[in-house]
């Protein structure tokens, strides 16, 4: 049938995506003001409507996106000329064209899934109004100062929470606020072209590290094209979406053996958000491979590029003026409980078992659950190091960890891991349950940005659909020559996809 060929995949996901955006124009994360009458909210019968007419969007767009991998896995499995029977023909080639015909219907859509886009206009507004947006939260705004509106649509938890993010964003949403006067409507749209030249920037990067025609395709397929992205990064416009562009670029570079830009843009990533940090270990496995292995090639990797980002971020917080007090913000998220993170229900849990107050025993199963994530980094990176784990897929792995146990996790989070992971090992066993996990989270929160029983209810049912179907059809870790995506192929590999050294 036409509809399950790529074409088909591509218009299927098309309405999905207008149908998403639609939706959102009745039950989206609408402002409470400011809405110049095309963002306002229409009752609950509308909502009801949008909401139901969203999710069955999302269906369509879960369904042509995960067609669209299988086509792509057959094609590079058995070669254009078997998958053209089943429709695969042009689907390595559609795979950017694709990408548009899904991003369109969601750039003039209100905010999805989230309301941290207010945050981040009423936070640029508080740099140009002289507030401590490392002191205080949104609240601070008076009625008649820029970005008032957005700060009045700000979610309750996030209203006196001082921002956690760094100056470059900062300095990001205050020249949008700048130029829009601070007004809801263009504001949010100002932020929503830099959520796609954060796009644009991720889609660059990946095709510059997937390798051959099939790895560039299957990594944009599960990097770009994943409907919790476009859905995320594009309708929610979150700032992850800079930070995930921003640290592919730089690890490319340190792949072609340019790891002092590399690590100046990770530097740049940092001061979005911290978990960039992450990269620089990654880099200097590159570096202290290239330079040879041994103590003093390892000395230089563990030292040379933390240095370089670290320059960057001090220069650019200085030149910013909003001072060093980011470096203070990062625990304020894990400070609000979100059912997502493992660490944080299992302390809640133990914690009302064991007494009355559950908050110590929670804060200390945090902490062990990030000291276990940085045992995993650690492991990892040796592995690398020596020569068994290519070092991009290394970092992709632990940016999956780091998020699986940390504190605070919201369903975008899994981007951070996932995106760096396609571009090496789309189609391995990895690159697979992230695809799986990647559609169940796209339903965990409503177009509200509320979280519902009824969205975990959907995201389980297709965990166990997906993970069925995977192992009913693994994708092979090891795939033809010239293929490109594959991890285990790389798994031996050096910092520039060469073999390793022993």
């Amino acid at each position: 049938m036409w509809v399950f060929s790529a074409s088909g995949c591509r218009w299927l996901g098309a309405g999905g995506s207008l149908a998403v955006a639609v939706g959102g124009w009745f039950a989206g994360t609408l402002p409470v003001r400011g809405g110049w009458g095309l963002w306002e909210r229409h009752g609950p019968a509308p909502a009801l409507a949008g909401t139901l007419l969203a999710y069955l969007g999302l269906t369509l767009l879960v369904a042509a996106w995960g067609r669209y991998g299988a086509l792509l896995a057959r094609e590079v499995r058995d070669g254009p000329s078997e998958a053209r029977g089943a429709g695969g023909r042009g689907v390595r080639d559609g795979v950017l064209a694709t990408l548009v015909c899904w991003t369109v219907p969601l750039l003039l859509a209100p905010p999805l899934h989230s309301a941290d886009v207010y945050s981040y206009v009423a936070q640029g507004a508080m740099v140009l109004e002289g507030h401590d947006v490392y002191g205080a939260g949104p609240s601070v705004l008076g009625p008649g100062e820029l970005g008032a509106e957005a700060a009045a649509s700000v979610g309750g938890h996030w209203t006196d929470t001082p921002a956690p993010y760094g100056p470059v964003f900062l300095l990001l949403a205050a020249a949008v606020v700048k130029a829009t006067g601070g007004a809801v409507v263009p504001a949010v749209l100002g932020m929503r072209l830099i959520a796609l030249g954060a796009l644009a920037l991720t889609a660059w990067a990946v095709r510059g590290l997937g390798g051959g025609p099939g790895g560039r395709a299957g990594a944009l397929w599960l990097a770009v094209l994943n409907p919790l992205f476009l859905i995320h990064v594009v309708g929610g416009t979150h700032n992850d979406g800079l930070m995930i562009g921003t640290v592919l670029a730089g690890v490319l570079l340190a792949t072609r053996g340019r790891w002092v830009p590399g690590s100046a843009l990770v530097g740049l990533a940092l001061t979005v958000k911290s978990p960039a940090a992450v990269a620089l270990l990654f880099i200097g496995v590159m570096v202290a491979r290239r330079a040879g292995g041994g103590a003093r090639g390892l000395a230089k990797g563990l030292v040379l590029p933390g240095a370089v980002a670290g320059a960057v971020a001090a220069g650019v917080t200085l030149l910013a003026g909003t001072g060093f007090g980011w470096l203070r913000t990062q625990s304020v998220a894990g400070t609000i409980h979100t059912a997502l993170s493992v660490t944080s229900d299992l302390g809640l849990g133990l914690g009302l078992l064991l007494g009355d107050d559950p908050d110590p025993v929670k804060d200390v199963v945090q902490k062990l659950g990030l000291a276990a994530a940085l045992v995993v980094i650690a492991v990892l990176a040796w592995r690398a190091w020596r020569g068994l784990l290519d070092p991009v897929l290394g970092l992709g792995l632990s940016l999956v960890a780091l998020v699986a146990l940390s504190p605070m996790v919201q369903p975008w989070y899994l981007l951070w891991g996932t995106a760096v992971v396609a571009s090496v090992a789309w189609y391995g066993r990895a690159g697979q349950v992230l695809a799986v996990l990647s559609a169940a989270l796209v339903y965990e929160t409503a177009p509200s940005g509320r979280t519902p029983w009824y969205g975990f209810a959907a995201a389980g049912v297709v965990v166990v659909l997906g993970l069925a179907r995977a192992r009913r059809e693994p994708w092979r870790a090891g795939a033809a020559e010239g293929a490109g995506p594959v991890g285990a192929g790389r798994g031996r590999a050096g910092p520039t996809g060469g073999p390793a050294s022993s």
